[in-house]
Order: C-alpha cells, then structure tokens, then sequence
C-alpha cells in the first residue's frame, strides 16, 4: 500500500502554483475570472456595507472584484500560507479597511447578527457537514443582510471537461497530484448543495454559468445570494 501523501507538501505547492494555475492567461482561468464578476454584479458602486467577511479568502482573490464600498472588510482563510500572500497583495489603499486572520469556516468566531455581508467562493465544496455550515454564515448575517455563494459545478459534465483543458495538466507540471487532492478536497458535490441552498433559504436568488440554465452538468458554477429576513 502506498504511503498517506504529505499534506503539508501539498499546500505548500498549490500555494505557490494556485495563482497561476486558476488565474493565468488559459481559457480555464478567464472563466474563474468570469465566476468572480458575476457573483458581484448585484452590488455596485451605489451599495454600501458596513462589514463584510469573506470565508476560505485564500490569496484574496475575490477581493478585487468587490466594487461596493464597505467600512470593514474581514478576510478570513484556515491556510496561513495563503493568508500571508494575501497580506502581501493587498493593496496600499485598502490596508485601512481590509483585515486578514485565520478562521475556521466551519465555526467562525464572530458573534450573532455581526456582518452585513458574508462571501463564500469556491469554499462549501470543500467542507464537511455543509447542512451546518450554511447555518452558521447565516447566524453571523444582520437582518437585512446579504450572503453571497459561489460553487463550481463538480462532478457536472462541463466542470470535468474544463478541468481537463488545463488545470489537471499545469497542476501535475506543478508536482500536484491533481485527482487525487481533487477527490479529497470536492467532497461535496453541487447538487447536494444546491438542495441544501433551496431547502434552507427562502429569500434567495440563483444563477448558473455560463448557460443559465439551471442544470449542473451544462454550466461551470452555481451562483447565489441570500437575504436575512
């Protein structure tokens, strides 16, 4: 039998590689970029929030596709490594405003009704018990506020064949073990979420991209915000 793989090796090398391999100049990283657009797309310059945390941050990629104003923007990953990229990126202007610190996604240490906008982008696939952790981002929400969800449409027909157009090839140049951290890191398929989304939340707005239709096996990502009652 082969030996458990070094996790520890493993992130730091998806740590190095991760910007280059979802946000490089492929096909497979305009896309991821697209995910991002959309997801922001309901706030615009107009809308303003006073406290915003965003949940499995990484490097901060999202962070650049925010256009709305806030007072405070907590930005929260369980990955140090990725937290410390993070810091380092952030731009001058924002540094007043923007809070970097490690957070377990699934048990936040933010006290009820706190934040007016909470973030999650490719981050539920990944976590156990997903049923509990939609509970617990919606009991840090404020009444009135907005929790935005980003998942890709893992195991769907489209996803797959996207990840094979580049990812899995640049990720194995990187000395990723691609299929293997795939398995154990996408443990939750995206329709079990989506039931979830659907079951739990009545105020709730949905998209799929790129074709709209909402079918997990013809799109890339299922998109969703939620409003606290």
């Amino acid at each position: 039998m082969r030996a458990e793989p070094d996790s520890e090796v493993y992130n730091e090398r998806l740590t190095r590689a991760y910007q280059g391999l979802n946000y490089g100049r492929s096909l497979s990283a305009y896309f991821m970029r697209r995910g991002h657009e959309i997801l922001e797309a309901p706030f615009g310059p107009d809308r303003h929030f006073s406290k915003v945390v965003e949940v499995g941050a990484g490097a901060g990629e999202h962070l650049g596709y925010v256009r709305h104003s806030f007072d405070e923007y907590l930005m929260t990953d369980w990955n140090d490594a990725r937290l410390e990229h993070a810091r380092r990126a952030l731009q001058r202007e924002l540094q007043a405003k923007v809070r970097i610190g490690r957070e377990d996604a699934t048990r936040l240490s933010l006290a009820d009704a706190s934040v007016d906008r909470l973030v999650a982008t490719h981050i539920l696939e990944h976590l156990y018990r997903p049923h509990e952790v939609l509970r617990e981002w919606y009991r840090v929400l404020k009444r009135g506020g907005d929790m935005s969800i980003l998942i890709p449409c893992d195991p769907g027909l489209t996803w797959r064949l996207g990840r094979m157009l580049g990812p899995r090839a640049n990720a194995q140049r990187a000395g990723i073990d691609y299929d293997y951290w795939m398995a154990r890191e996408h443990v939750n398929p995206v329709n079990n979420l989506v039931v979830f989304i659907r079951y739990y939340f009545e105020n709730l707005e949905e998209s799929w991209y790129p074709l709209r239709v909402p079918a997990s096996d013809l799109n890339l990502f299922y998109l969703c915000h939620v409003r606290k009652a």
